[in-house]
């Protein structure tokens, strides 16, 4: 099924200092981390090829999780897993001589996960086929977004949650054409189909119709008229305890957390509380130091390889120019490059004179080194050369009552009906 590998065609991010990523051709074996199981305590004592498990990851997110981001993520977090921004399906299989552009990555972004979205089940499954030739680790469908592009016009997207019995055929498609392991992320509802009910009867028909046992339950219900995708990550309120719900009522699967977490803290103590996985989308964006650099460390337990944003700049730097010197500056241009550094100094002092300069030497830069010769005197050496710092913790018992929201337990019937959950026992 899997051709080789196609990593070559895009510059390897590799700075000095080789041993600090998972060079990968080929699929890796997922090392064993049961919750409560000290983890191991350096990279180095990783075999090649193999990696650590999904703890935490960050969500796919059009326009922003590109290979120049990614890039920079694993400069910062050697175990974070990263995902792809949703390729649509008739996008790989109409343009399979160009395919490069949509799906090729370097080998050090792994672990790695495609997300692919549509509703046709021939061009899932020829999609799914075309991009096995890259090694991606986990091939994952979108049924969680809600923009008139997507779930509209598109008809795909968070959409998909009005049909589980589709999303198990095409989980089933998508299986049955690659040989790595399957996902959805997907809401808790979509309008007012959004009750527990509902959810676990999605999750119920997408497990028994395909190999699918992983879900991202991002904890909004989709509003797909009236509210844009920005107003659907704040407008309708989190319920976590649908979440740890699942966790409870389907114990053959694994579940990721996903929406409204913000901080280190809180991601840990969602595990606490008992999450499978978490995955954050804008905070590691928006603040990838803070976020992405606690997470070697604090979820998976092993010593971070990020000294200081000095080091990160000079390995990026290494990368961005040989994207340049390979495809000229034109594919992509500096900005492109420059985007996701944007928020490298959150909160930090020079951060605002910082990104003054940036715009201005943007407009006449031609490498990145350039760049950051040019802009970076407008931070302090202080902050450019800190170490990664923790802010007391306000945040322990985040999850703390999600026990006592937790809806009543979800039941099938053994002819396939439901029991309604007034009549099931609310015990944990």
């Amino acid at each position: 099924m899997r051709s080789a590998a196609r990593h070559a065609l895009l510059p390897s991010l590799l700075p000095s200092n080789p041993g600090a990523f998972f060079l990968r051709s080929h699929p890796g074996r997922l090392l064993p981390h049961a919750h409560g199981v000290r983890p191991c305590r350096a990279a180095s004592s990783l075999p090649a090829g193999e990696y650590l498990p999904p703890l935490f990851s960050v969500a796919p997110m059009m326009d922003w999780t590109d290979n120049n981001y990614r890039t920079l993520a694993r400069l910062i977090s050697k175990h974070a897993w990263l995902y792809t921004e949703m390729v649509v399906a008739e996008t790989i299989v109409h343009q399979k001589d160009s395919l490069d552009k949509f799906l090729a990555f370097p080998a050090e972004q792994h672990p790695i996960v495609l997300q692919i979205g549509g509703s046709n089940l021939d061009n899932l499954a020829k999609a799914t086929e075309l991009a096995s030739g890259y090694s991606y680790d986990e091939i994952n469908l979108n049924c969680g977004c809600p923009s008139g592009k997507v779930a509209g016009h598109g008809c795909f997207g968070a959409r998909l949650m009005y049909d589980p019995e589709f999303v198990g055929d095409a989980m089933s498609a998508i299986a049955a054409n690659c040989d790595v392991p399957v996902s959805v992320k997907c809401r808790i509802g979509v309008d007012d189909h959004d009750s527990y009910q509902e959810l676990c009867e999605f999750v119920d028909t997408v497990v028994s119709k395909s190999p699918t046992r992983h879900f991202i339950i991002h904890a909004r219900k989709a509003l797909l008229n009236g509210l844009s995708p920005a107003e659907n990550r704040k407008i309708p309120p989190l319920k976590y305890e649908y979440y740890y719900a699942l966790l409870r009522d389907f114990p053959e699967v694994q579940f990721t957390l996903n929406g409204g977490l913000t901080s280190i803290d809180q991601v840990s103590a969602s595990i606490r509380q008992g999450a499978h996985r978490v995955m954050v989308g804008r905070a590691a964006y928006n603040n990838p130091w803070n976020m992405l650099g606690h997470v070697d460390s604090e979820i998976y337990g092993v010593t971070t390889g990020c000294s200081s944003r000095r080091q990160i700049l000079e390995n990026y730097q290494v990368y961005g120019d040989s994207v340049i010197v390979q495809y000229g500056i034109s594919k992509p241009n500096v900005r492109q490059l420059v985007k996701p550094l944007l928020h490298l100094f959150h909160s930090e002092p020079g951060n605002g004179l910082w990104k003054r300069k940036a715009d201005s030497t943007l407009r006449h830069c031609k490498t990145l080194a350039q760049f950051l010769e040019e802009t970076l005197d407008a931070v302090p050496d202080s902050v450019l050369d800190a170490p990664i710092s923790r802010e007391t913790s306000m945040e322990e018992a985040y999850f703390a009552h999600v026990d006592s929201l937790m809806p009543p337990r979800y039941t099938k019937l053994a002819n396939g009906s439901y029991e309604s959950p007034a009549l099931v026992t609310a015990s944990t």
